[in-house]
């Protein structure tokens, strides 16, 4: 009777061993992401390098603005986490002086100059622009002004701090934003 029980605790510690403990719920690239609404859920996922990026933890992890100053727009898109090695990692679209519209695709390059928009890969505090050699694409698919409601799909590389190329994909967001 020892015998046996013994051995149904071992198989059951070898089941629990065995047994993947995901956060993710054992989903793999895009299927990790939120789904790509228009509804202003507040919901932000892309691909980084390859692997899921979805904002949590963190004072702020997800914040959005599209903001009227001086007759021109705004717009900053910022989502945040950290990593398993405690780094700061953020994911960021900004326009400068620019209104953004319903249905419509904007390069992804320089927000530096007025009228730009660029994607940004921020790392502990470094902020990685695109530029004119590495850039991508924003698609506003759609924006509710009335209802403070944007949503849309990105994609961008950038150069990182070692070097390195590093690409952003499948990118969505569909976000209440402030005035």
């Amino acid at each position: 009777m020892k015998r046996l029980v013994f051995i149904l605790l071992l198989v059951f510690a070898g089941i629990c061993c065995s047994c993947k403990n995901d956060d993710d719920g054992g989903c793999v690239g895009v299927d990790c992401l939120p789904p790509e609404t228009q509804t202003g859920e507040n919901t932000f996922g892309c691909l980084l390098d390859g692997e899921p990026f979805i904002p949590r933890g963190g004072v702020n992890p997800l914040d959005c603005v599209y903001q009227l100053i001086d007759g021109e727009r705004y717009f900053n898109l910022e989502a945040a986490m950290n990593d398993a090695g405690f780094n700061e990692i953020a994911i960021s679209i900004t326009t400068n002086a620019k209104e953004i519209i319903e249905n419509q695709t904007y390069s992804l390059v320089s927000e530096f100059e007025v009228g730009g928009v660029s994607g940004k890969y921020i790392f502990n505090g470094d902020i990685f622009d695109t530029d004119n050699q590495n850039s991508g694409k924003l698609t506003i698919t759609h924006l509710d002004i009335d209802n403070q409601i944007v949503s849309g799909t990105f994609f961008f590389d950038v150069i990182d701090q070692n070097g390195e190329l590093r690409e952003i994909r499948d990118g969505r967001f569909d976000m209440k934003f402030t005035r």
